[in-house]
């Protein structure tokens, strides 16, 4: 299954690395253009250069360990679409481009539901995203938010998992994990 990655769940580090964990897992395959590469680097940007740096370099390694991501989109399928922010075609367009049912997004406002299903797409939100997935393969999924917390207190973070997840605007999975 693909699931095109949008920018705003691409830039925060915990969300990031727990999608691309549970990626390396096979449990869906990311997807990505280089439109949302550039604002998660700009979004970056925003809290310094030194951030901006970083988020470039985490790009790199993240074409080097999925180099299928990538969707190259001719702007031109979702051109007539009427969306909130008309800034958001590229994310449908790659979606379109690589026959990806999932957009994977924060900002579901800005997908509404019935031009999502007129196009045969679906916005939805990490965190449900991930309960889909977790309904798949538990152990998997698990594991993949556990190895991200201990990252993350392993870099100094004095955070439970609970914590980390609600913090990371996952409540339903903050609430399973916890359960």
């Amino acid at each position: 299954m693909k699931a095109v990655l949008d920018a705003n769940v691409l830039f925060p580090t915990v969300l990031r690395e727990i999608l691309i964990e549970v990626a390396t897992g096979g449990l869906y395959q990311p997807v990505w253009s280089q439109r949302i590469l550039d604002e998660w680097r700009h979004a970056a940007g925003r809290l310094g250069r030194e951030q901006e740096s970083v988020a470039g370099a985490e790009i790199a390694l993240l074409a080097l360990r999925f180099p299928d991501a990538m969707a190259a989109h001719d702007g031109q399928r979702a051109i007539d679409l009427d969306l909130p922010d008309a800034a958001d075609r590229h994310v449908i367009e790659a979606a379109l481009h690589v026959s990806a049912p999932h957009i994977v997004t924060a900002n579901l406002r800005d997908f509404p539901r019935h031009v999502m299903q007129g196009l045969g797409l679906r916005a939805i939100h990490p965190d449900a995203f991930l309960l889909e997935l977790i309904r798949l393969d538990e152990a998997l999924v698990a594991q993949a938010i556990t190895r991200v917390h201990a990252k993350a207190v392993e870099m100094g973070g004095d955070i439970t998992l609970p914590q980390m997840l609600k913090r990371s605007r996952l409540p339903r999975l903050a609430k399973l994990m916890k359960g």
